[in-house]
């Protein structure tokens, strides 16, 4: 018999032998188990903890009463809402009362509230836990993982409530499974259930009846997380194959246990009505609700699925087509600073002041601490040079020019677009007078200037006081030319008008 090798404290001869797993299968399998051990963490930690608690507590079982808790929830949160938080309190009452019958009310609901509240995980910035187990990678390192998971998260809802909701790490805690493919996992359980029911053993087809009906939950929640991540964003979400064919595969599924469900509906109740001993009779009773409740849940379940179609079209219209967020948008030097120049400082600052005092905002008064105060009333004051403290030199370094195009090839560029005596010319015709002159790049900078001057910035150019505007119109001929492509611009240049200008300026002023 071999004793068990640690990997914090595994011997070199121990790390280059062969890997603790036969094959990478074994090794997921392994991680699957300490991963599903890491969400009953804690649970036990709770027991571990009680101690802390201002009083005797320890007569109180702190992990069960967490697995009823998650119980509770998972059966009240519904699709659209989850359990209340003051509910699941007040059912918990009667178990946590039951492990200590003589302590008060007041105790008991203290107890529950804290397990739900631990369970939800309220001290943490995330509301979660993590855990950390260890892999080994393609190569056969080991490697430690974080696992992050939740068991109760608080979600909202309408009206500024909040609900509780199980998540999936709970309902395998529930179930005894982590990471099971949630079709598969309820098909067993149904086919399980149905064979436990038809050779009598009503006890355990109770315990595969609650399971069968928390898949059905896990269903439901993987669905409207689906929903809830299309409303925020649409593009999240791979409506192209992913949910399509998890949607038609839902429904399939459904179809099949909603007529499987009623089969074994009819069973139980054969089973209720035939039976002599009254604990049968109340199982099966117990049975009957259970399978009912799934039955109505897959029902609902349906109907979500049947409206996630229309709900992704509207969401994307609503998405794609929203007018985006209109900005004023506010010239500074056009608006302002143009029309101010010209003025006398007498006239300028009213409306300095008037333009400054409402664009600062408010401003938060300081408060004056006693402590504050005191220092700096019997501090003596520190004696200061005539010419203040010396300045320290500044180190300048020149920026590096390192745009594409001269000053020169600007200058060249400009005058081949001043077109205000010259009629409007082509776009291809500018490029070859460009290409004549022998620079390579002068072409690549005529043509950005002439695309730029198709959306020209009249209002700007007209506040700042422009001359003459740079602009291009496409009346739909295509350029011919070997390196660009495109429409063949006519470029030309337009006159501002003056008068109208000074007249604006004059009554700003």
């Amino acid at each position: 018999m071999t004793s068990p090798a640690y990997p914090d404290n595994a011997s070199p001869q121990l790390s280059a032998g062969p890997r603790p797993a036969p094959g990478p299968a074994a090794d997921e399998g392994l991680s699957r188990r300490l991963r599903a051990l890491a969400c009953t963490a804690p649970l036990h930690d709770l027991d571990v903890r009680k101690a802390n608690l201002a009083g005797e507590y320890t007569v109180y079982a702190m992990a069960e009463v967490a697995l009823a808790a998650i119980d509770l929830v998972t059966l009240n949160m519904d699709f659209d809402t989850g359990a209340d938080h003051d509910q699941i309190v007040a059912r918990l009452l009667p178990r946590v009362g039951a492990q200590a019958p003589g302590r008060p009310v007041a105790e008991h609901e203290r107890v529950a509230r804290w397990v739900l509240e631990n369970l939800i995980n309220v001290g943490s910035v995330d509301r979660g836990f993590r855990a950390v187990y260890g892999t080994f990678n393609p190569d056969g390192v080991y490697v430690r993982r974080d696992y992050d998971f939740k068991l109760i998260e608080e979600v909202p809802g309408y009206g500024g409530t909040v609900y509780l909701r199980a998540t999936d790490e709970a309902v395998n805690v529930l179930v005894g499974a982590l990471d099971t493919d949630v079709t598969s996992a309820q098909i067993a359980a149904e086919v399980k259930l149905e064979v436990l029911i038809s050779r009598g053993r009503l006890a355990d087809a109770q315990l595969a009846a609650e399971q069968a009906r928390y898949r059905t939950v896990q269903y439901a929640e993987t669905l409207r997380r689906t929903l809830e991540a299309t409303r925020r964003n649409v593009r999240a979400v791979d409506w192209l194959h992913t949910v399509p064919d998890m949607i038609a595969e839902a429904l399939d599924h459904v179809a099949d246990r909603y007529r499987h469900e009623n089969a074994i509906l009819t069973n139980i109740r054969k089973a209720r009505d035939e039976a002599e001993d009254p604990e049968h009779k109340r199982r099966a009773a117990e049975l009957v609700d259970i399978v009912k409740d799934c039955i109505r849940r897959h029902t609902q379940l349906q109907s979500r699925l049947l409206e996630a179609g229309p709900l992704f079209r509207a969401e994307q219209d609503r998405q794609a087509f929203a007018p985006p967020t209109a900005h004023a948008g506010l010239d500074l030097y056009g608006q302002l600073l143009a029309p101010l120049l010209p003025l006398p400082v007498e006239q300028s600052t009213r409306a300095t002041d008037a333009f400054f005092a409402h664009g600062t905002g408010l401003r938060t008064p300081t408060s004056v601490r006693v402590g504050d105060l005191v220092d700096m009333l019997l501090t003596p004051p520190l004696e200061r040079e005539h010419l203040g403290a010396e300045m320290p030199e500044p180190d300048l370094i020149a920026t590096p020019d390192d745009s594409r195009f001269s000053d020169e090839q600007l200058a060249r560029a400009m005058t081949l677009l001043d077109l205000e005596h010259d009629a409007p010319r082509r776009l291809s015709g500018l490029l070859a007078e460009a290409r004549r002159t022998g620079d390579t790049d002068l072409p690549y900078l005529v043509a950005l200037l002439a695309v730029h001057a198709a959306s020209p910035p009249v209002g700007t150019a007209y506040r700042q006081g422009e001359r003459r505007l740079l602009f291009a119109v496409d009346d739909g001929a295509e350029l011919d030319d070997p390196e660009f492509g495109g429409a063949d611009l006519i470029v030309g240049t337009a006159l501002l008008d003056a008068v109208g200008m000074a007249a604006d300026r004059k009554e700003i002023s």
